[in-house]
């Protein structure tokens, strides 16, 4: 039988392995150099090994004006730390670095500036507007650590600006208009997320932004959803067929015939046998439930709130739907709702609502768009936790068997 024994350095973590009559080999990690190194007999050997920090890329997608914005600074929250553009940068760059996440903005792969778009009468939705395969070739170096002078979309002026350096994170977040259009790309997502808005709410919201704040006339909008609404059913919305969790926002069912698209009704899809991804229940997993929450520990306003769950089939893939409808008067007492959900990923008892409370000025923080973001983002943390710890296991192990 082997035995081991583990010594520890501040640099050096190794362990000595031995057999009754046999050599034996001790071998240890170097943390700073992200090597491993071997001792058989007084002799040194360094094998170059992964320790588990290979970047892990995850996926955003949906239509301009769906909330991706708010999705991640909900997202980088959760890893903590602040998300600011590179510091002496392109002031109009789209990206966001925090201390462990970067967030990359598909527009920057735009093959056309706005004038070129329009010279060839095509829409940034089109593929032929953008450069998947600079997409995939950055995206793919950066998963392997190798750091990309980027290209900047600049929304401000239209053009395509000078490039920028960006380096390997922990995490990088790759939103936009296209992350899963292309199986190159969307093969090397860890995880993939659909922002999926409802025609009725995506209308009634640019009513709200555009007529109330931009001053446009209701037919300018209409014209301009119109014109971008070929391109999005050819290629934007087939993406969410792929995604591992589908956070679809649908007019409320608890005010007949509404229109105004305030109170909404809330579902998130997500699918089974995602690798390092538990799907959240409500009370018991597997069951369909059906639950009115308002009462002594929720206050409800009209029209109250209605959650739902139940198992599911999305695009052929067997998926879990957790569903609210309604919003919440008070953000505090969201703690009676999270105390029945499980497989939440928190790391103490209140995290989900510490979250939304911290957050209650963002848009959709009283009803489920910021309940399932915030809920989306702590599995994310989970999933790239749980794929660390993998990738660290299956070195240790690779390791072992060299030197065995």
């Amino acid at each position: 039988m082997a035995s081991c024994t583990v010594h520890t350095t501040p640099s050096l973590r190794s362990c000595c392995i031995s057999r009754p009559g046999a050599k034996a080999y001790s071998f240890g990690f170097n943390q700073r150099h992200q090597q491993f190194v071997f001792l058989s007999s007084g002799r040194r050997r360094t094998v170059v090994c992964s320790s588990g920090e290979k970047t892990v890329v995850i996926g955003l997608a949906a239509d301009s004006g769906c909330g991706k914005s708010t999705f991640m600074r909900r997202l980088t929250s959760v890893f903590g730390g602040a998300a600011e553009p590179p510091k002496g940068g392109n002031p109009d760059s789209n990206t966001l670095i925090s201390d462990t996440t970067t967030v990359i903005c598909l527009d920057d792969y735009h093959s056309l500036d706005r004038t070129g778009r329009k010279e060839k009468g095509v829409t940034a939705l089109d593929p032929r507007a953008n450069n998947f395969d600079l997409m995939y070739e950055q995206v793919k170096a950066i998963k392997d650590g190798v750091a990309v002078e980027k290209p900047i979309y600049n929304h401000v002026t239209g053009l395509l600006d000078p490039p920028e350096l960006i380096k390997p994170p922990k995490i990088l977040v790759i939103e936009g208009l296209h992350p899963m259009y292309d199986s190159r790309v969307r093969d090397l997502l860890d995880f993939s997320i659909y922002l999926d808005i409802s025609n009725e709410v995506k209308f009634a919201w640019k009513i709200q932004r555009d007529m109330a704040e931009r001053g446009h006339s209701l037919e300018s909008i209409k014209a301009s959803i119109e014109a971008r609404k070929p391109d999005f059913d050819a290629y934007i919305d087939p993406q969410k067929q792929y995604a591992d969790a589908v956070i679809e926002v649908l007019p409320t069912q608890l005010i007949p015939d509404d229109n105004e698209g305030k109170v909404l009704r809330v579902r998130l899809i997500m699918k089974e046998g995602v690798k390092h991804f538990a799907p959240v229940y409500l009370f018991d997993e597997g069951s369909t439930i059906s639950w009115i929450p308002c009462g002594r520990k929720l206050t409800c306003s009209y029209p109250g709130i209605k959650f739902f769950y139940s198992p599911e089939t999305y695009f052929s893939n067997e998926v879990s739907m957790l569903e609210m409808d309604g919003q919440f008067d008070r953000l505090d007492e969201l703690i009676y709702v999270e105390s029945h959900l499980s497989n939440l990923s928190t790391k103490f008892y209140g995290e989900v609502t510490q979250q939304m409370l911290k957050h209650s000025d963002f848009p959709g923080s009283n009803n489920g768009t910021g309940l399932f973001q915030t809920i989306v983002g702590l599995k994310i943390r989970d999933l790239y936790e749980e794929i660390v710890a993998a990738r660290a296991a299956a070195s240790v192990a690779a390791a072992k068997r060299a030197i065995l």
